[in-house]
């Protein structure tokens, strides 16, 4: 009985297309990071572990700005590249190169087909 109600693995067919969400989540994530979104605007395509690592990552950061005296504000960047794979049915794994005035950055992340929608169950911002 409790299997009707845990998430159901969703596979690729029946899912929109991930690039466009890859792309947007990659540009959210940096925001968060800048302190210009809440994370919480993030949660609903960031599976539980995702969430909270990118709350620790979001709190470093507020803490860094501090202790330089800088104020958040919204990074200007530049999606350059998306690179999506499949290894399996419903999983997507997919690296974004996001290009900014000071560096460039990749954010990897593993996107997993839950309940009809795509999930992040892996993000790195590196």
């Amino acid at each position: 009985m409790h299997d009707l109600f845990a998430r159901q693995h969703t596979g690729t067919a029946r899912l929109p297309d991930p690039q466009p969400l890859v792309s947007t989540l990659a540009g959210g994530v940096l925001e968060v990071i800048a302190g210009v979104r809440d994370v919480e605007q993030l949660a609903r395509w960031l599976n539980e572990e995702s969430y909270s690592a990118l709350v620790i990552r979001a709190n470093l950061a507020v803490r860094a700005r501090s202790a330089r005296g800088q104020i958040a504000k919204q990074p200007p960047y530049m999606v350059r590249r998306v690179i999506c794979s499949s290894p399996a049915d419903g999983v997507t794994e997919a690296t974004v190169i996001i290009a900014t005035p000071v560096r460039t950055r990749a954010v990897a992340m593993r996107l997993e087909g839950f309940d009809g929608r795509w999930r992040a169950t892996s993000l790195a911002v590196l």
